[in-house]
């Protein structure tokens, strides 16, 4: 077991009693539970939009933000959440967001108006940001060996990815019997689980000198990020050209510019950046990004890909995909037995390698491919993902002082969430450019219709089958045809930068050690 020194870097010492009695899995699997409700979550609405639509009935602008507003106060508040976890504890604020994940979860479920919607929305975002932090970081604190701590933090990956998944299939059970508020009144339970138990079983980490919070930050970062993060969303639905998107943009990048430099002047910065002088922390944060880049060609292809070329319901559709993250939580503890094998470098790149080839194999499935085809290529992408992001994942909070994990684990999740949204908005648009161009349409159709079309390919289908007789066949096979042509290119695409990841991650971590031991707090 690997010698840790205690109190004066950090309050982890009081985590020293879950290792000796074997109550750290207990604290891992609250953590991880705590955690994959948050992936559930961010999957599910989705699936509720048609019957909420029905019953609110919001104008297309509220239901934008309905769907959209998690995501911005998520992403905005994740770097000034992770420092608040560093001062007041992480397991006073994960306590915190899981009582006010639970509550906001119950306004949602029952909300009555397209606008208390869209509040309860929000919430669920501020909440989340406490969380999604803090459990990362009392992993860290309590799994003190490093080889425990990365097996555990994969095991905390792969839970993570899995929930995912979980979230189509949640919600189409739950919306088959049920109403649209049942995909998240269910949170509710749950979270008064993990609030019980937390208290008994969670241990109390913090910085015993954090300093002063330097609150003219505070606004700088969470405006910056969710101006940035607003215009990359909006520019991947409607175009660069809307003049929203350039102004949003603009602010949050001149407000992130003057949050960087003003980092750089402060004793205790909310965003450290000599953290990413560490080779282990920048690599490991790029080869995250290039990662969620390029991975949300396949969450955003291949739910259309099953839903409108395939026609299969939605709970079949997220059946068809959960066996990779079923996968990758199966190959989260192997994980860290390849580490002493062949170091964290060629680990990381080996997943990427695995993603990159799996999802161009995945790119080549027609309207016509077999299931069973697919199948093999669904599971070697879970496991190429696990194997990426719990060594990443590891190598990023194993390289910050203990008193920084929180600040570390919300960095990594804010570049997670930065890649996720840049992938969509850029490889979303060259999915829905091809699909355009390779889009050949019968005669016949008015203009309204061929626009329609033309929008998407869930425009076509639904255009084809409103119309009669053989016009409307040809519609939806020409969509559908243009599609699965738009499929094989982009995948192509997203599996290249993989590779080209895979070679990235050699380069940038080829000095770190296999094991990582705490750095001194004057480390950073």
């Amino acid at each position: 077991m690997t010698k840790t020194t205690t109190s004066p870097q950090d309050t982890a010492g009081q985590a020293g009693a879950p290792e000796r009695d074997g109550r750290r899995w207990a604290v891992l699997a609250i953590c991880s539970v705590a955690s994959a409700l948050l992936g559930i979550d961010t999957s599910v609405l989705n699936y509720a939009v048609p019957s909420l639509t029905a019953q609110l009935a919001p104008s297309a602008t509220q239901l934008l933000w309905i769907v959209d507003v998690y995501g911005f106060v998520l992403g905005g508040l994740l770097i000034v959440m992770g420092n608040v976890g560093d001062r007041i504890g992480r397991r006073k604020l994960l306590l915190i967001g899981v009582t006010g994940f639970g509550a906001a979860s119950a306004l949602t479920a029952y909300a009555g108006s397209p606008e208390m919607l869209i509040a309860a929305r929000a919430l669920l975002g501020l909440f989340g940001a406490t969380i999604m932090p803090s459990t990362l970081s009392l992993v860290r604190s309590v799994f003190t060996d490093p080889k425990e701590r990365t097996a555990a933090v994969g095991i905390s990956g792969g839970v993570a990815a899995a929930s995912f998944a979980l979230g189509p299939v949640v919600g189409g059970l739950l919306l088959d019997h049920f109403w649209w508020g049942s995909v998240f009144l269910v949170n509710v339970p749950v979270m008064a689980l993990v609030l019980a138990l937390g208290k008994v079983v969670l241990p109390e980490s913090r910085n015993p000198r954090p300093g002063r919070l330097d609150w003219t930050s505070v606004p700088l970062s969470v405006l910056g990020m969710f101006g940035v993060i607003y215009a990359i969303k909006t520019a991947a639905r409607d175009g660069v050209a809307e003049p929203s998107v350039w102004i949003a943009g603009g602010l949050g990048v001149a407000l992130l510019t003057a949050f960087l430099r003003r980092q750089t002047r402060l004793a205790e910065p909310l965003l450290d950046l000599r953290l990413f002088r560490n080779p282990a922390f920048s690599g490991a944060i790029s080869a995250n990004v290039v990662t969620m880049f390029a991975s949300t060609v396949l969450s955003l292809g291949f739910s259309l890909y099953f839903q409108e070329v395939r026609g299969w319901s939605p709970l079949t559709a997220g059946l068809a995909v959960l066996p990779g993250p079923l996968a990758a939580a199966a190959v989260a503890p192997a994980a860290s037995a390849l580490i002493p094998l062949i170091g964290r470098a060629r680990t990381v790149a080996a997943g990427l390698v695995l993603m990159g080839l799996s999802t161009a194999g995945l790119g080549l499935a027609t309207e016509h491919s077999a299931y069973w085809q697919l199948l093999p290529v669904v599971i070697v992408n879970g496991a190429g993902l696990m194997l990426t992001f719990a060594v990443t994942a590891d190598t990023i909070l194993a390289s910050a002082p203990a008193t920084r994990t929180g600040a570390a684990a919300a960095t990594s999740e804010t570049a997670m969430e930065l890649g996720g949204a840049l992938g969509i908005a850029i490889l979303g648009s060259v999915l829905n450019a091809y699909y355009r161009s390779g889009l050949t349409l019968p005669s016949g159709l008015t203009a309204g219709q061929a626009g329609a079309a033309r929008e998407s390919v869930s425009g076509g289908v639904a255009t084809g089958t409103r119309l009669s007789g053989g016009l409307g066949h040809q519609v939806v096979e020409a969509a559908r045809n243009a599609f699965t042509d738009s499929l094989h290119a982009t995948t192509l695409i997203g599996g290249g930068l993989m590779l080209a990841g895979a070679v990235a991650a050699l380069i940038t971590l080829r000095k770190v050690p296999a094991v990582l031991q705490d750095p001194e707090p004057a480390a950073a």
